[in-house]
């Protein structure tokens, strides 16, 4: 059964190389590290909810809103093949409503905060906003891309970043939430500029400080699509350790 519909639109996609330790005290039994030439991965996400529906109902006021999230990939092999995924660091959003929602039922870790959006249109490019207040500093993330759409390629590190289909949340040493996303392939923005004004440590903790001063090694715009998320199903593990940077 799905847990949810939406669209997921214009996701805009900071991908910093990280050290793999840092990651281990995230990482939820049963999966190990996904990586990419030899790149561990954690990126920063922002972008539109629209068209939400919850088990199929539209919650007025909860149907169009913004999300930010720090995440990072991981994979499962099971039955047979790999699954790939993700695992969310933190997750903010402007509805109190959403925030319990997902930490309650699935025990993810979202957050609420002051939000707002804009895209500017000027004749031959976009420029994407998104911001959130913590306190009383705005953090901002921008991006300027052209016009046109481009096919995200196979193989590419565009291709790694979002073509991850499953979430994963570490309940404890032995217990890992599984659930799957659903989406077509997405299409890309070509990015001219971009633009960061974050506090790293204030929103996502010490562990992530070091973000504060390193450069991304990527920048993406994805057009984004129809997407469904499935209701969660509870796995018992073993904690992955020996397997964490296979």
């Amino acid at each position: 059964m799905n847990f949810l519909k939406a669209e997921w639109k214009n996701l805009a996609l900071f991908n910093y190389e990280i050290d793999a330790e840092i990651l281990e005290k995230y990482l939820p039994a049963g999966t190990e590290i996904d990586i990419w030439n030899n790149k561990c991965y954690v990126s920063l996400v922002g972008f539109m909810f629209k068209k939400t529906k919850v088990l199929g109902l539209k919650v007025p006021f909860h149907i169009n809103f913004e999300e930010v999230n720090l995440r990072f990939y991981v994979k499962r092999f099971e039955n047979g093949e790999w699954k790939r995924g993700v695992v969310f660091i933190k997750e903010i959003v402007p509805k109190k409503a959403i925030t319990f929602i997902a930490n309650t039922l699935y025990q993810e870790h979202y957050e609420t905060q002051k939000m707002k959006h804009e895209i500017i249109e000027n004749e031959s490019t976009y420029t994407f906003i998104y911001q959130w207040k913590n306190g009383k500093e705005w953090n901002t993330i921008e991006i300027e891309t052209e016009k046109d759409l481009s096919k995200i390629e196979i193989d590419s590190e565009a291709e790694f970043i979002t073509e991850h289909y499953f979430g994963y949340t570490k309940i404890d040493k032995e217990t890992t939430f599984e659930y799957e996303v659903t989406h077509p392939r997405w299409e890309q923005f070509e990015v001219l500029n971009h633009r960061i004004d974050i506090d790293f440590e204030k929103n996502y903790g010490s562990d992530f400080r070091f973000l504060q001063t390193k450069k991304p090694t990527s920048v993406f715009l994805a057009k984004g699509s129809n997407i469904t998320v499935k209701n969660k199903r509870k796995m018992e593990l073993i904690p992955v350790e020996e397997t964490l940077y296979a």
